[in-house]
């Protein structure tokens, strides 16, 4: 029987654009999840790398979309078959076993969604402390974000309307939602993501710049906005 003759349980769901330098070393280590059942499914933002070339041998489809995570992941949902939907950064590493924590998880009454834990990659010891308030906020709030590999039930991902197509700040409107269905179950396995966004532009300075602009998200600020300010620039297809 074919693979795409069988409902997973899960779908994993990447969102990438020119991510060729490291898709090969977090496709490889997402192959035990493929070979236990889970569907893998790469959705490209208009790479100029390569991207969808390396991603392909290694994936059950790779799609192309829209730039723009929440498109990409909105996109990687509608063509997926899983009963449970694992959104998952490039940069993100997840846990050993992480679909065994997901299906105990939602065994639990009233659980439709979760998230995990999160380590940064980085020996700075000021992302030590943003780890430990990013997953202590989250377990308080309830709100996650994509760094923290959210999951979710695709019936539950349906009735609010997925990922709402903003340019930033998609994974806290999408817990905001689903909160209203259920609070998330809080995985303590930790993802492991890569440091390189606090890096590249100074750890403390970013740290303070996505400080100000949660904030501003919160006090109703434009998302387009705040994209701009994080860095965001529309790029077009060539």
């Amino acid at each position: 029987m074919s693979r795409r003759a069988i409902t997973p349980f899960l779908s994993i769901i990447l969102p990438v654009l020119d991510e060729a330098a490291l898709l090969d070393d977090r496709l490889a280590a997402l192959e035990v999840y493929r070979r236990r059942g889970a569907e893998i499914l790469v959705v490209d933002g208009g790479s100029r790398d390569g991207t969808p070339v390396i991603a392909r041998p290694a994936v059950d489809r790779v799609l192309e979309s829209p730039r723009g995570r929440a498109t990409q992941m909105n996109a990687g949902a509608a063509a997926s078959r899983g009963e449970v939907l694992l959104f998952l950064h490039a940069d993100t590493q997840l846990p050993p076993d992480a679909d065994t924590a997901i299906r105990r998880a939602l065994a639990e009454d009233r659980a439709v969604w979760g998230r995990f834990d999160v380590r940064i990659d980085s020996t700075h010891l000021l992302l030590r402390v943003v780890e430990s308030l990013m997953n202590r906020r989250s377990r308080w709030s309830g709100i996650a974000t994509g760094d923290q590999a959210i999951f979710v039930r695709r019936e539950a991902f349906l009735a609010v309307g997925g990922f709402p197509e903003l340019p930033l700040m998609e994974d806290i409107a999408l817990s905001k939602r689903l909160k209203r269905l259920a609070r998330p179950a809080c995985l303590r396995e930790r993802v492991r993501t890569s440091g390189r966004r606090w890096e590249r532009h100074g750890v403390l300075r970013t740290i303070l710049l996505m400080w100000s602009l949660r904030l501003g998200y919160f006090l109703g600020a434009d998302p387009r906005w705040l994209a701009i300010r994080y860095g965001y620039t529309p790029r077009e297809r060539e």
